[in-house]
């Protein structure tokens, strides 16, 4: 667990994504296969599980969604997530969510929609297609929380899965390169808070040639 400014990083254990709290919202929190280090994480922070109020998924893969059931169930925390990948959901599609990845079924779970402009403790929501049709990013004008949009050291996610879509990458990509972002906290993998624009310059230039 890090703490850089006023967010709280609890980085990915084995394949869960990396997740993270900003003020009363929890970030991907992972597979549901780490539950344990996940809520030690948080409490290792002097926070408890009844300060958060909802869950927001930055896409609908189960490395990142799969807590949301035990979560949901037991604190009763809202979700959120983009309606194109409430689609995948909803329809127990268990390519697009890679549940069949993890041998997993996709859970029943109730989401509210979030979408482009959305404000949530502070950060807007960015539409950043590409990995999924739905994935999002969160920007408070300095950090980036990217999902598998964009990670360190100029890499960005896969777009040959369901709903993926090399085009749509690049073009999240140019698009992500107008902010002014100083610290980039992933889907997985190292954050980064030196040197950020550079490595989306580098992602930039790899993605143009998808």
């Amino acid at each position: 667990m890090d703490i850089v400014d006023d967010i709280i990083i609890i980085l990915g254990k084995e394949s869960d994504s990396n997740s993270y709290l900003i003020g009363d919202t929890l970030v991907d929190p992972g597979t549901g296969l780490h539950n344990d280090y996940l809520i030690e994480s948080i409490e290792e922070a002097d926070k408890s599980m009844d300060d958060i109020k909802r869950i927001v998924n930055t896409h609908c893969h189960f490395d990142h969604m799969g807590a949301d059931k035990y979560l949901q169930d037991t604190y009763g925390y809202e979700i959120y997530m983009h309606p194109e990948d409430i689609k995948s959901v909803e329809n127990k599609d268990v390519d697009a969510t890679v549940a069949s990845s993890f041998g997993m079924e996709v859970p029943d779970l109730d989401i509210k929609p979030i979408v482009e402009n959305d404000e949530v403790d502070g950060y807007s929501v960015i539409h950043t297609p590409g990995h999924t049709a739905g994935g999002i990013c969160l920007f408070d004008g300095t950090t980036l929380i990217s999902g598998d949009t964009l990670f360190s050291g100029g890499n960005f996610g896969r777009t040959d899965l369901p709903t993926g879509n090399r085009t749509d990458m690049r073009k999240s990509i140019d698009k992500l390169s107008g902010y002014n972002i100083s610290q980039l906290m992933p889907g997985h993998g190292p954050y980064a808070i030196v040197a950020v624009s550079d490595q989306i310059q580098l992602a930039q230039m790899i993605a143009s040639r998808l």
